[in-house]
């Protein structure tokens, strides 16, 4: 029976979580699985939301978003908090890490309780969560380098539009870095902290131009999903044309849009449906089948019974197949 037990942990913990059978019978009514993450609202969110909830009702099972419509860490771990306060205890908690080391003690706090704890879309790789769900972003980065190598042929000035304290941007921006490596004639020249906020990236953008900064830009890089529509919004405002735009997700209409209209050069697409959806059931086998001890650094574990990392995939979107993925995108 123990071995019998150590291989479902083994199967259904690691890659193959996506499997329809995987974990799906014998839950509860009451379980309940929750998501933490930041800007809530926006379409990339949106649609994780929409993967947890197809998941869990396919389990048969209760599932939740919650944390701030903002980014902001702080709010995120009030908002862990709270789900750790609920009166029935969280059957599994999925987190999108704004800052490792604002949530990295929480997360050990949970796994301390008994709750399983996973990581999608961005990381705490020093904490004790048992599987990280998301996105190769150093491909990703690399992704985008090669794009803007080729809109650039080679040379110009960039600006990077990021989120300094976020793992999966800090890889992102590595991938960046080492995609540019021997090609000196590509130089970031400016780093830009926008906080998660549209309103900066727009602003920013707009002061380029009232500066006469603008002319020594040729492109624009954004590493997260709200700033680039932002930047081709001013520039299309402002009658600005010969810019590289390379962006970051596929969730947001405008930044379709923007691909079709020939201002924005490309996106590179992530999954988030698929985190959402393929981090509830593996949070409900970990559930059925914990693996002992919960809070043992399993990645660092030979042995681990439960994936270190779960990769949902990563792909270019430009003008040669913006259409089709539009198409393809469920009707709301």
């Amino acid at each position: 029976m123990r071995i019998r037990r150590e291989i479902l942990i083994g199967f259904c913990g690691g890659a193959l979580t996506w499997l329809a059978g995987c974990g799906g019978s014998g839950h509860a009514s009451t379980e309940k699985y929750w998501l933490v993450a930041t800007n809530i609202k926006i379409p990339y969110w949106q649609s994780a939301n929409a993967g947890l909830l197809h998941a869990a009702q396919q389990i048969g099972v209760k599932a939740e978003m919650v944390g701030p419509d903002t980014f902001d860490p702080k709010a995120e771990h009030e908002f862990f908090q709270r789900v750790l306060a609920e009166k029935i205890k969280p059957s599994g908690i999925l987190i999108s890490v704004a800052d490792p080391a604002v949530m990295q003690p929480d997360i050990d706090a949970a796994i301390g309780q008994g709750i399983p704890v996973i990581t999608v879309d961005s990381d705490a790789p020093a904490s004790k969560r048992l599987t990280f769900i998301g996105t190769d972003n150093y491909k990703a980065g690399l992704m985008g380098a090669q794009l803007a190598l080729k809109q650039l042929q080679g040379k110009g000035n960039v600006v990077v539009f990021t989120m300094p304290e976020q793992a999966n941007l800090k890889e992102r921006l590595r991938g960046y870095h080492d995609g540019f490596e021997g090609h000196a004639g590509i130089k970031i020249v400016e780093t830009v902290d926008f906080k998660g906020d549209a309103r900066i990236a727009f602003d920013h953008t707009q002061d380029l131009i009232d500066k006469k900064g603008m002319d020594k830009i040729d492109g624009f890089i954004c590493l997260e999903a709200i700033a680039c529509p932002e930047v081709a919004d001013v520039l299309d405002r402002n009658k600005v044309g010969g810019k590289v735009i390379v962006a970051m997700d596929a969730d947001d209409p405008r930044t379709l849009d923007w691909i079709r209209k020939d201002r924005i050069a490309g996106t590179i697409a992530q999954k988030p449906f698929t985190m959402g959806f393929v981090g509830v059931l593996a949070l409900g086998t970990l559930h059925q089948y914990p693996p002992n001890p919960l809070d043992k650094l399993w990645a660092q574990d030979p042995q681990s019974p439960v994936a270190t990392f779960i990769g949902t995939g990563e792909m270019l979107v430009d003008k040669s197949n913006v259409d089709a993925l539009v198409s393809a995108a469920p009707q709301k």
